[in-house]
Order: structure tokens, then sequence, then C-alpha cells
């Protein structure tokens, strides 16, 4: 058998074009079918919305066009790991108030207590969700394009300052170090407090009662 029958009747093998795999969770938000006039007619492809995520601070978006749905998915993809950006949490949510815009679209962010968990729209959500926030309460204002808002929270969470946030961040430290402290004084003077009002007890010695001869008393009465 001449070499090249052996490579054609080898085997193909199998690559895998997802490459490795990362820590990065994907969700589809919406898959749209959009359609170009040429010369011989119309010209239909797919359009896909992707936001990735890591819950731990990372986040991103992005969009890709394929005449099939699963190959606009995997570009969207792609193109969204280009993109990352970095979100700074505290305790669990953002670091102050801030407003994003994007084309017509606006959303309002403001950091929440911890229990609140997040109270937002679904497409203002999703990228909290992937980007590891928790506690979040968030409103959309302007346009109700779900391309415009994720973009919108991605640009209010890409506009704090990181001088600020650190300075702020230690501050909270502090603070919470100090609250820490001031219970555990609290306690400790409640319970030499305690110890103070409370009474001595007596100890009482528990003796054995002795069994009664009942033999000497009969002697005695006869």
């Amino acid at each position: 058998m001449s070499p090249l029958e052996k490579n054609i009747m080898r085997p193909k093998r199998k690559y895998n074009d997802q490459g490795p795999k990362d820590a990065f969770e994907e969700r589809v938000i919406e898959v749209n079918r959009v359609s170009r006039t040429v010369k011989g007619g119309r010209r239909i492809r797919f359009r896909a919305l992707v936001v990735i995520g890591d819950k731990n601070g990372k986040v991103a978006m992005g969009m890709g066009k394929s005449g099939e749905v699963s190959e606009a998915v995997s570009k969207a993809a792609s193109r969204a790991r280009k993109s990352i950006i970095e979100v700074p949490i505290i305790n669990g949510t953002i670091p102050h108030e801030v407003i994003g815009q994007f084309g017509a679209a606006k959303v309002l962010l403001k950091p929440a207590s911890d229990g609140t968990s997040v109270v937002a729209g679904g497409s203002v959500r999703v990228v909290a969700e992937l980007a590891g926030i928790s506690d979040l309460l968030a409103k959309s204002l302007g346009s109700r394009s779900k391309i415009n808002n994720i973009a919108a929270t991605i640009v209010a969470l890409s506009s704090f300052n990181k001088r600020a946030v650190s300075s702020l961040e230690k501050y909270k430290n502090v603070v919470v170090a100090e609250t820490k402290a001031d219970e555990e004084t609290d306690k400790e003077q409640k319970a030499e407090e305690k110890k103070v009002d409370q009474p001595a007890k007596e100890v009482v010695s528990n003796k054995k009662d002795k069994p009664a001869n009942t033999e000497i008393d009969k002697k005695s009465k006869k």
C-alpha cells in the first residue's frame, strides 16, 4: 500500500473547536433572525447576544452573526472574552450609586444591604449575577432594548474609580473591625455585671440519715 493510500484510509482526527475550558459561564440572552437584501434576494442570518462572567468580578458581553445559530453563539462568546471588565465588589454589592448610559438606555444601579438579593430586570439581573453581585438595586430608564440595557449596565460597572474604591473598602473594613471590637467589649461588661449581681449560693452538704436501731427501742420499752 502506497503512502498516499495510507493517508486516505487513515481516519480523520476530531479537533475540538471550543478550545480549553475556562471559568467563565455563558448565557445566551437572545437570538434574532436578521436579513439583508442582495442582488439575488434576501440573505437570512442569525444574530446572538451572549453575556459571560466568572461570578468573581469579571463580566462581558458580545454579539455574533452567522448563518447558523451555534456559530453565532460561539462568535459572540469569543468576542465577549476580548472585552472583559473587572467589577469591584464590596460585601456582595457595588461601592456606590452609579448611572450608565448607552444610546437611548439609562440604567441606575444602587448598592443594597446584605440579604436584599438582586432587584432588577431580566437583562440587568443576568449581568449582575454573572459578575458575582449578590445584593443590588437597579432601575432601567429609557429604552427597553436588551442590547442597550446590557451595554449601559456594563458601562456603569466599568466606571468605578479604582483608587476611590480601594480607599472606601479600607474604610469599611476599619468600621467593621471597630464595631466587632465594641460588641466584644459590651459582652464582657455584661458578663461581669451578671457575676457581681448574682448572690453567692450556699453549699449544703447532703448527709445520709442513719437507720434507726429498732432492737434497742424494743428492749427499752420492755
